[in-house]
């Protein structure tokens, strides 16, 4: 009993300490997910606290689990836009890049650390996968938002390309483990994991979706039946040698893109797991690496790192993104953010779980590899996002939503919350002083804990909470008023889309009428929206930008098809793509 109590104080203290320790990873910039592993290995066996903890199999058993809520948290929170946006430069980057990435760091791996080509090949799928979530998180904390492109490209690109590292890696743990020939039939095997996986994973989530809509159960349960589901799936799809990671983020996006009444809940519950199960394992990883051991291969770990960052992600880039003709900054950035995690660690306990000689190589060697990956690449993205000038003006939002899923509409209602602040753009107004184009009911003030009522027309004053009711697809327009930093906003929208905003429908021989432009070239009656898209060859986003002669283009709004339906316009000296 003691020694359990013991276990379970330790315990509890790290993830105490983790979670604290985010508000300084926060404030240094520094990616959370190193936080972690460097607290693990601080209680490690040669850490200040001297726990000793060598047991792969229990390591396993939780990565796997913390992946699968990851993956199936991942997949709720991707939307249809994204992949209507960036799907087919995604998967390119998730299936070629993979292969890529792996092959020129097995070649590599092969020859700095004298192992066999199909040893030096595991080794690279095991690297060839990589972590937005880090990435986004650094994001978040730091108040960056870039361009949806981007965003999204490597949002798809992270939650595709880990079931597929995981299907090459088990692929090649078991031709090296079993001593099978490379041959066809390897082949046939990743084909099967590929296709039971997505099989599966979509049978799933369509199951999962008519049960929410049928079974009588208390809301509090669905997102216990969300966990327990998604668990369950990820078992069953290996059981059948199916891609159980692949199944378990194709349930996740069909969850989560359903409209269900129950998605806020389940999302709310996922999230602090999806944090715990981060936690969990990075502090697991931690305590499971042995310092000394790593310098046992550090030189040629370091030098595979660079290769993977410099030479092999860049490569696997530029080649996957050649037909949809991404911008330069852009194809840098991708390449830079190529974040390695967990996932290259967890994977790398295949080979010691297989009873392969040389175990520990392949979990010391990617665990320098991430660890390089998470100081260099993690601590610089931000400045590179800005250097690269992918960072477009943050959407206005309300500082709460809070959305009626649970009342049948054709549109889906939320209660908006708006804090009224010095600085607010409706300081000392009332709400008859306000114009929306849109339908909006106003609910009321929060003062001092009290509820005013409409019919009282308050005036806002500071530290007012102003709620009103309004469509989902209206609220941006609607934060364009009420929101805090709205004059903010207007301030960044200039210097970043110009000063001007035109139509995109108006035609280039228009424009050329305003700004005395050069179309040699040019069909003087395409509209602008058309000459993007023609530059673009695909659906455009906000923040794109093309230059047409001495103007810059920005594309300000789009509409659902994908087209912009405004322009920002900015004289420019020198020409950008």
């Amino acid at each position: 009993m003691d020694g359990i109590n013991l276990a379970i104080l330790v315990g509890g203290f790290l993830f105490v300490i983790s979670i604290v320790a985010t508000l300084i990873s926060a404030r240094l910039g520094a990616p959370m997910l190193l936080v972690f592993l460097i607290i693990g290995m601080l209680a490690g066996e040669e850490g200040l606290v001297g726990i000793q903890f060598d047991n792969p199999e229990v390591a396993f058993f939780i990565g796997s689990i913390a992946l699968v809520i990851i993956l199936f948290d991942g997949g709720m929170r991707t939307h249809p836009e994204r992949f209507r946006v960036a799907l087919a430069p995604a998967s390119m980057l998730a299936t070629v890049g993979v292969v890529l990435t792996c092959g020129i760091v097995g070649v590599a791996a092969a020859y700095l650390l004298d192992l066999t080509l199909l040893q030096g090949l595991l080794l690279g799928a095991i690297l060839s996968s990589t972590d937005a979530a880090a990435v986004f998180s650094i994001f978040q904390s730091q108040g960056l938002r870039i361009k949806e492109r981007v965003a999204s490209t490597l949002e798809i690109e992270s939650g595709s390309n880990d079931p597929m590292a995981v299907m090459l890696t088990l692929t090649l743990v078991g031709v090296l483990a079993q001593g099978e020939p490379l041959n066809w039939n390897v082949g046939k095997t990743f084909l099967q994991q590929a296709v039971v996986g997505a099989v599966m994973g979509y049978a799933a989530g369509r199951v999962f979706v008519y049960l929410c809509r049928k079974l009588p159960l208390s809301f509090a349960f669905f997102p216990l039946l969300a966990v327990a589901s998604c668990i369950f799936i990820y078992a069953a799809t290996n059981m059948f040698g199916g891609s159980g990671f692949l199944a378990v983020y194709l349930m996740g996006y069909l969850v989560g893109n359903a409209r269900l009444p129950q998605i806020i809940h389940i999302l709310r519950m996922h999230d602090g797991l999806a944090w715990i199960s981060q936690i969990s394992m990075f502090l697991m990883l931690g305590l499971l690496v042995v310092p000394t051991n790593l310098l046992n291969h550090l030189v040629p770990a370091l030098l595979l790192a660079a290769i993977l960052i410099f030479v092999a992600r860049p490569i696997a880039v530029v080649i996957s993104l050649i037909p949809f003709r991404f911008p330069v900054r852009d194809q840098l950035f991708i390449s830079w953010v190529g974040l390695r995690g967990a996932v290259p660690i967890i994977l790398a306990l295949f080979p010691w779980l297989a009873g392969m000689p040389d175990e520990h190589l392949y979990f010391d060697v990617a665990f320098v590899v991430v660890i390089v990956s998470l100081v260099l690449q993690g601590w610089s993205i931000v400045p590179v996002a800005r250097w690269l000038k992918l960072e477009v003006p943050k959407e206005l939002a309300p500082d709460q939503a809070m959305p009626l899923d649970a009342v049948p509409s054709n549109d889906v209602m939320e209660v908006l919350a708006f804090k009224v602040t010095d600085s607010s753009p409706v300081l000392a107004l009332s709400w008859q002083d306000l114009q929306f184009k849109q339908p909006i009911q106003f609910l009321g003030v929060l003062r001092d804990g009290e509820w005013l009522l409409p019919e009282k027309k308050p005036v806002f004053n500071a530290k007012d909470t102003l709620m009103v009711l309004a469509k989902l697809k209206h609220v941006q327009k609607i934060s364009e008023v009420l929101a805090n930093d709205a004059e903010k906003s207007v301030l960044s929208n200039s210097n970043f889309f110009g000063d001007f905003v035109l139509n995109g429908d108006i035609s280039l021989g228009d424009l050329d009428a305003f700004y005395t432009i050069n179309l040699v070239g040019q069909d003087s009656q395409q509209t602008l929206a058309g000459y993007i898209a023609q530059r673009f060859h695909r659906r455009v986003v906000i923040g794109d930008q093309v230059q047409l002669d001495q103007l810059l283009l920005t594309v300000r709004q789009v509409n659902d098809a994908g087209e912009a339906t405004q322009v920002g316009i900015k004289p420019v000296v020198a020409k950008q793509d």
